[in-house]
């Protein structure tokens, strides 16, 4: 479908803009007269090309336009239909983005028996050697292939303590702003080996919270080793209002 036109360099948007009815029957002519609504605007693509949009009456396609995409190559040359499709609108249902299962995945989802490996490139690891700091460990190590394949970069180590540092037993968690001390001055606390000891550790006491989880070392909760309990008044007894081991009894007679 074509519209012979003689165009010069100013007037090209212009007859775009004018080309309506051309976009009509091609979208009518692609889907059909009772599927073709109302003019819902034009968007330009270029210089020489223009998308003019229709309403969509398809059903189940609410806010969605038919696009209809028009060009033409210069002056004296013919305006013409690249395509015509169906696009959706700024209010249109669509399908959420797409995210790669392996990026979908959150804590807690891993159920027994289920598989998650890592990616080869996988920021957060290094290989085992690379971990040593002295350069004759890692040549022999690399060389004998001991300890662990990979460990984690210093990357991964700062991912994890920022993610700790913001989780529930970080220092601005509710518990840890009402304790009356932090971990780092607790018995009960367990500081990390490594880069991440002067930050970390785990709680070894079974009646707090957080026992058994890696804590900042500026977390805190009620069950700290040093809290004392200042004990201001003692609870009242009561007064003795009567000895029972003194009382007379008597058998009450047939007519009572």
């Amino acid at each position: 479908m074509t519209l012979l036109l003689t165009l010069d360099d100013g007037s090209i948007q212009r007859v775009l803009v004018d080309a309506v009815e051309l976009a009509r029957e091609a979208a009518v002519e692609e889907a059909g007269a009772e599927q073709v609504g109302e003019h819902a605007g034009i968007r330009h693509e270029d210089a020489v090309s223009a998308s003019h949009l229709f309403e969509a009456k398809v059903p189940g396609y609410q806010g969605w336009h038919w696009s209809v995409t028009i060009a033409t190559a210069g002056p004296a040359m013919p305006v013409t239909v690249s395509e015509v499709v169906l696009t959706p609108g700024p209010d249109a249902l669509v399908a959420p983005k797409w995210v790669p299962w392996e990026r979908r995945v959150r804590a807690g989802d891993l159920g027994v028996g289920d598989l998650l490996p890592t990616d080869g490139d996988d920021p957060r690891l290094v290989p085992a050697y690379l971990h040593s700091d002295d350069p004759a460990v890692e040549e022999v190590a690399q060389e004998a292939g001991l300890g662990r394949v990979h460990v984690l970069s210093r990357f991964g180590r700062l991912e994890a303590a920022a993610r700790w540092r913001g989780g529930e037993f970080g220092p601005r968690s509710d518990m840890a702003r009402s304790a009356p001390a932090s971990c780092g001055t607790c018995g009960f606390y367990l500081p990390l080996a490594g880069s991440l000891r002067a930050a970390y550790g785990v709680c070894g006491n079974e009646i707090a919270p957080a026992d058994g989880h890696v804590v900042n070392v500026e977390y805190g909760c009620g069950a700290h080793s040093e809290v004392e309990v200042e004990v201001t008044s003692s609870v009242p007894v009561a007064e003795l209002v009567y000895d029972d081991s003194v009382l007379d009894m008597e058998t009450a007679g047939d007519g009572e």
